[in-house]
């Protein structure tokens, strides 16, 4: 191996060992404020109208918390959590999966490559195909198309063990559990599914199917953890949420360095 190739593998690793060790991080960050707001929620917290000025925002930060957890477990869906490590991907995914509401990672996984593989098709779970795709009527598709009796019975199994064995008050397991996991799917749908795959008079860029909500990065962050960057996450879905904004930049270049050679 010549020194430059030795210095390119060198730059390839620590490039790796780098997106590594930030997406462990956040992973870690959200799944732990998340945990500490569900359990000060569901055990702890006192529902009286006096104290709104906080249960609302901790149901706002949970439903956003779980976002996040969906779309780390989506990194690990394409192995950019930590590159060439499936299995840490895999045990990742799978615990978010679990916090969220029980859900079978493997089985997410195999359905989220599929929508790759046809994006905005009738092959696609993600897709509603019957115009005028109608957003409850795609949105009870989408529910329904990974919400079973599996995550029914998680969730049953899990509120009796709250309710009957830690003593927790069914109202608080409602209101800081249900209430933002359920927020959260809308969430999610709208800005990760409903609004970059919807049909409309304007033609998709390429075959993925996919537009990109041109929100400022903040805007971004806040609504779906950069996920809105969905022609980009589809053009290269190595790429982690949190280096989306600047693979849309990268995006953004091509295309005007390429409409000047062009002219």
């Amino acid at each position: 191996m010549t020194g430059l190739h030795r210095q390119a593998n060198d730059a390839m690793k620590i490039s790796r060992d780098r997106q590594a060790a930030i997406g462990m991080t956040l992973a870690a960050v959200i799944i732990a404020a998340w945990a500490a707001i569900h359990v000060a929620g569901v055990f702890f917290m006192p529902l009286r109208f006096d104290m709104a000025w906080l249960i609302v925002p901790m149901v706002l930060v949970q439903c956003w918390l779980y976002v996040g957890m969906f779309v780390v477990a989506h990194d690990c869906m394409h192995g950019s959590l930590v590159p060439f490590r499936p299995a840490i991907n895999r045990v990742v995914g799978q615990v978010c999966m679990t916090l969220y509401a029980g859900f079978n990672f493997d089985a997410m996984n195999r359905k989220h490559h599929a929508h790759h593989r046809h994006p905005g098709t009738a092959d696609d779970p993600d897709f509603d195909e019957e115009p005028p795709h109608s957003f409850l009527a795609w949105y009870w598709k989408f529910f329904t198309e990974y919400f079973g009796w599996r995550e029914y019975l998680f969730i049953a199994v899990t509120v009796l063990v709250y309710i009957a064995l830690l003593g927790a008050d069914i109202a608080n397991v409602l209101v800081f559990w249900t209430l933002p996991a359920l927020l959260s799917s809308v969430q999610l749908f709208t800005f990760g599914t409903y609004l970059p795959h919807r049909p409309d008079n304007d033609d998709f860029a390429d075959r993925h199917n996919a537009r990109t909500n041109l929100y400022p990065r903040w805007t971004s962050l806040l609504t779906c953890f950069h996920f809105g960057y969905h022609h980009e996450h589809h053009l290269q879905p190595g790429v982690p949420w949190w280096r989306l904004p600047g693979a849309h930049a990268e995006y953004l270049a091509e295309r005007r360095s390429g409409e000047l050679s062009n002219s």
